[in-house]
């Protein structure tokens, strides 16, 4: 019975996540950074009562090391992974930024392999390899591709966003994944709410934006901008996607194992430019569905990879 119910919170969590590009692509006349802060301010706030309990479960008492550690995590995850996905979406197409950042696990294995000493088997180095090739293909190095700015902001995003999760590993056994996420949100919005306000200022925004190609960075808003066009998907981002979202992926994690519910990330590279289709019209050209390919067969392989891990670690 457990089992059923954790698979029907992956479920609900690939479908979830597999709408934040679109979403944000729907949220026309806000200022990318603005939009990364009000999307992670609601669903920080969506995520406290729940940490909150766990935080009195396990009888938890933050220290300055804590806060050190909570805003590195909060500047990689908010400040930099987030502010680069959705400046990539005003770039590149909704279903391009889901299908590339879905490959975030496996720069995530590398990483651990690198700083965490974790081990590097067989089949996560065949992962690695058609993920790379399917993000080749995306690429399209010898067609004529325009969004090419879009596409490296979001393997920016990918890639910074799995070092988030390697350093989220160090600590996630001391304060649970709710907890980790939840106050990462929160302290990186706040860096994020500074980085708003200094934007505003005369100085920095000269300073920033002497010629006018960074406007995105300069004047940055809070409110301003906010309409009835666009409302919606801004409590849908910060309410469904990174509240109720993660929510259900720990809750994934819970009701099965971190391995299992790592499918979350292998379903939406296959749904998410349906989504984009159907809500956005956007067109999947034969190359992008070439890479597609390429990215669940490694995806698959990745998973493979960490069920015999996990087997192994039962069997010794």
């Amino acid at each position: 019975m457990f089992v059923i119910v954790g698979y029907v919170f992956i479920i609900l969590a690939a479908v979830i996540f597999s709408t934040m590009e679109i979403v944000g692509k729907l949220a026309v006349g806000l200022n990318p950074l603005q939009l990364n802060f009000l999307r992670f301010l609601i669903g920080g706030l969506i995520l406290l009562p729940p940490t909150i309990k766990a935080v009195r479960n396990k009888k938890m008492k933050f220290k300055k090391d804590d806060l050190y550690y909570f805003l590195g995590t909060g500047f990689l995850c908010v400040v930099l992974s987030m502010s680069l996905f959705q400046l990539a979406i005003t770039f590149t197409k909704a279903s391009t930024v889901a299908i590339i950042f879905s490959t975030n696990p496996v720069f995530t294995v590398m990483f651990a392999y690198l700083f965490l000493k974790e081990d590097l088997n067989r089949g996560t180095i065949i992962s690695i390899i058609f993920s790379l090739i399917g993000i080749v293909c995306i690429l399209n190095p010898f067609g004529t591709v325009s969004d090419v700015k879009g596409i490296v902001l979001s393997i920016l995003a990918a890639v910074t966003f799995s070092l988030y999760s390697v350093v989220g590993k160090l600590r996630s056994e001391k304060y649970g994944s709710i907890t980790l996420n939840c106050v990462s949100f929160l302290v990186g919005d706040v860096i994020m709410l500074l980085i708003i306000l200094l934007s505003n200022l005369p100085v920095v925004s000269s300073i920033i934006n002497p010629k006018g190609g960074l406007s995105f960075m300069s004047h940055i808003p809070i409110i301003y901008g906010i309409n009835a066009a666009n409302i919606i998907p801004v409590i849908f981002l910060g309410i469904v996607v990174t509240g109720l979202g993660y929510m259900f992926y720990f809750m994934a994690m819970d009701e099965t194992s971190a391995t299992t519910a790592s499918i979350v990330f292998f379903i939406k590279p296959a749904l998410a430019p349906i989504f984009a289709l159907i809500a956005l019209s956007e067109k999947i050209p034969m190359n992008t569905v070439i890479g597609i390919c390429f990215i669940l067969i490694g995806s698959y392989f990745s998973f493979t990879a960490k069920s015999r891990a996990k087997v192994g670690e039962i069997e010794g």
